[in-house]
């Protein structure tokens, strides 16, 4: 293959097609906003990379048309001026997802869509797979903990796992061998318009999946799937309903155990997904049956479950109060949406009865949180205390009317407050916390060792 240039290559869902290449011989280089530890990884692992938006900065050998594909995310904005100067000098330009479903094409791909819970359960596919015989290569949207890369690499195994991302419509590009949709809550609304386009979006999504493939997808969901002839259909929940399901299901101690249960009569006993939330059930239970449809044996997808550590801000556990005497809880979870901020906040108060949980939850966008403000004051509503800094914009301008505010105003909790993200330390500092949480997509996360500091 060609040289590779990733404008946007510091993105988690670039990174690790960033490693992917350059592990297969190819000369890789790309521009980022700023740098960061994984963009310092990418470097120490052959990356030629810029942080200065400046065409005078992309490398020689990146400069002829020829030999060189341009990769983009839909992240980067128009007026940037290195995307510009291969836009003007007759570069092939794709984006990342095309890049993405050439790979899927090419592969057995099991393909995890959903507007929550897609990178759990992908990381949880890939975590069984692994170090299961069919083996596979993996493209996630978060850093599997158990290998500390967003990367699974196996050149043997023709099964390829992705996280299927449906902002931008991205996830039409992919073609599944077997596609696993989580949820379908409305999202992006700034591109879909409204829930409606959104549910049609996955729709489409299914329509895409090959002759004799497999869709898996949660139960009750307002979408409809358009397979194709052949394409087997199987629901699944973390409940009694679908065909897959869990049963016998056991939560304390710091553990669940359940019984998955299967078609044809399939009982797996004594199943652990790893990282104790409640919502991981139904996640553990789409992993598993993607997993043995992809030719994972019982006892492989139970001990690949059990061993599983979680996906970096997906429930990571940074303090579990056992540090000192009467010590403080601290959870990050990337909970951007209502219904995973109810279940996050479930799941703490099922792990630790009695104590008051505190939340710090930064708002990701202005159309999100102009779109879902309601809900989002709802759902927060049931945590005892409420921190809330500005909106981070990401892509987005500021929209005349929508700010924190529009949130933290119907916020019913016993206490609540706005503090900027640059005096958020200090308030910590002089709080006596029992269990804290950070939520949010946005970049509250670089934060956390100070934050984890500051509670210590």
């Amino acid at each position: 293959m060609r040289n590779i240039y990733f404008v946007g290559a510091g993105g988690i869902g670039m990174a690790n097609l960033v490693r992917y290449y350059l592990r297969h011989g190819v000369k890789v280089a790309g521009y980022d906003r700023s740098p960061s530890e994984l963009t310092r990884h990418l470097e120490e692992e052959g990356a030629i990379l810029t942080f200065t938006d400046d065409e005078n900065t992309i490398p020689a050998e990146f400069r002829d048309p020829e030999n060189t594909l341009v990769v983009y995310t839909p992240a980067v904005p128009e007026t940037n001026k290195v995307l510009s100067y291969f836009r003007h000098n007759g570069f092939e330009i794709i984006k990342r997802a095309a890049l993405l479903g050439k790979i899927t094409d090419a592969t057995d791909a099991i393909c995890v869509a959903g507007s929550h819970g897609k990178t759990t359960t992908s990381s949880m596919i890939a975590n069984i797979l692994r170090n299961a015989k069919p083996g596979c290569t993996a493209f996630l949207g978060g850093v599997l903990r158990n290998i500390d890369s967003n990367l699974v690499l196996n050149e043997k195994s023709s099964i390829s796992v992705v996280e299927a991302d449906e902002y931008d419509r991205s996830f039409h590009n992919l073609k599944p061998y077997i596609a696993v949709i989580t949820s379908t809550d409305p999202d992006h609304l700034d591109i879909y318009g409204d829930e409606e386009h959104y549910l049609e979006a996955f729709s489409i999504f299914s329509s895409l999946i090959r002759e004799n493939g497999v869709l898996i997808l949660h139960t009750g969901l307002k979408m409809r799937p358009a397979t194709k002839p052949g394409v087997k259909v199987m629901t699944y929940s973390g409940g009694a309903e679908g065909d897959w399901h869990a049963e016998d299901i056991r939560i304390g101690n710091g553990r669940i155990i359940f019984t998955l249960v299967g078609p044809d009569g399939l009982r797996i006993e004594d199943m652990n997904p790893g990282v104790p939330v409640e919502i991981n059930i139904d996640n553990a239970v789409a992993a598993a049956a993607a997993a043995l449809t992809a030719g994972a044996t019982p006892e492989e997808v139970r001990q690949g479950l059990a061993d599983f550590k979680g996906a970096k801000r997906r429930f990571e556990v940074y303090l579990d109060g056992t540090e000192r005497e009467n010590g403080p809880v601290l959870i990050d979870d990337y909970a951007h949406s209502p219904n995973e901020i109810r279940a996050s906040t479930a799941s703490v108060r099922k792990l630790y009865p009695g104590k008051k949980l505190s939340v710090i939850f930064q708002p990701h966008l202005y159309t999100r949180t102009r779109d879902f403000a309601t809900e989002f004051a709802k759902a927060l509503s049931e945590a005892d205390q409420v921190i809330m800094p500005e909106i981070y914009p990401a892509r987005e301008l500021p929209i005349e009317g929508v700010s924190t505010h529009t949130i933290l105003d119907n916020v019913k909790s016993r206490e609540k407050s706005y503090c900027e993200r640059k005096d958020l330390l200090n308030l910590i500092k002089n709080s006596n916390f029992e269990i804290l949480m950070t939520l949010g997509a946005a970049d509250i996360d670089k934060m956390l060792p100070e934050i984890k500091e500051a509670l210590e």
